[in-house]
């Protein structure tokens, strides 16, 4: 059986790194795209995408829009891990919607942090209810990254609203360094204070997050928000894993 096709659009570190981890979830990298081979989407044609079924989309919020919607176009579904370019999903709803193709986009891939937008709305609706406590955000990523407040800080002041929490939440992002990225939500009053906070480790959870998606969305039709479909995905079973556990068994 022939390994579903993945076109990589935006090929830098996570692009990297998708690329590297691919064929533990199936996939065989077709085609890669950077910013220079691919000025305004002009890279993204029928014969550069020959045997690709899947794109990931690591670009860039500029970039973002106009790679999605080109893709669309030519019925490869689509994983968005770009932030930043969120005022233009209606109308890369309309091009996903009208070419009968399939989009998966969220403000971060990573399964923990998806479970933390959960923790985190919980416990806003707890703190709706106080009002001696007021709320702040925080983040910091690495120096490269392009959008401040990151779009997974954005979404998680989004969600503490959508749980009911009217007071004003204080927002900062720091950007230094190599973080890959730690993101913290805090209650505070005269009496005490209560953290919330996620810290990635590496790039390699955003990485495998978008794979399940990739996995995921084959056949499907749509829009859908990662955390939307976190549920259904794949249970992750990358080949090494199985094979060591497998060898072990053998050699005991």
């Amino acid at each position: 059986m022939t390994a579903p096709g993945l076109a990589i659009v935006g090929y830098g570190k996570m692009g990297r790194l998708i690329e590297q981890l691919a064929p533990e979830y199936g996939f065989e990298v077709r085609a890669k795209f950077t910013s220079r081979d691919n000025p305004r989407a002009e890279g993204l044609t029928r014969d550069s995408l020959r045997g690709a079924q899947v794109a990931l989309e690591f670009s860039t919020p500029h970039a973002a829009p106009e790679n999605i919607r080109r893709l669309a176009s030519l019925g490869i579904s689509t994983v968005a891990g770009s932030t930043g370019w969120l005022a233009h999903l209606p109308a890369v709803r309309f091009a996903v919607e009208e070419s009968g193709s399939a989009l998966v986009w969220g403000a971060n891939f990573s399964v923990g942090v998806n479970l933390f937008f959960e923790i985190v709305a919980h416990t806003a609706a707890l703190f709706a209810r106080q009002p001696a406590y007021e709320s702040w955000g925080w983040e910091i990523h690495h120096a490269a990254k392009k959008d401040a407040p990151s779009g997974t800080l954005q979404k998680l002041a989004e969600e503490i609203l959508r749980a009911g929490y009217t007071r004003p939440i204080s927002l900062s992002s720091n950007r230094a360094g190599a973080h890959p990225g730690t993101h913290e939500i805090g209650f505070d009053s005269a009496a005490d204070t209560i953290t919330l906070r996620h810290t990635a480790r590496s790039r390699e959870g955003f990485a495998r997050g978008a794979l399940q998606a990739a996995q995921w969305i084959l056949g499907k039709k749509g829009l859908y928000e990662f955390r939307e479909i976190l549920g259904e995905l794949p249970v992750a079973q990358p080949f090494l894993a199985v094979h060591s556990q497998s060898s072990r068994r053998q050699t005991s």
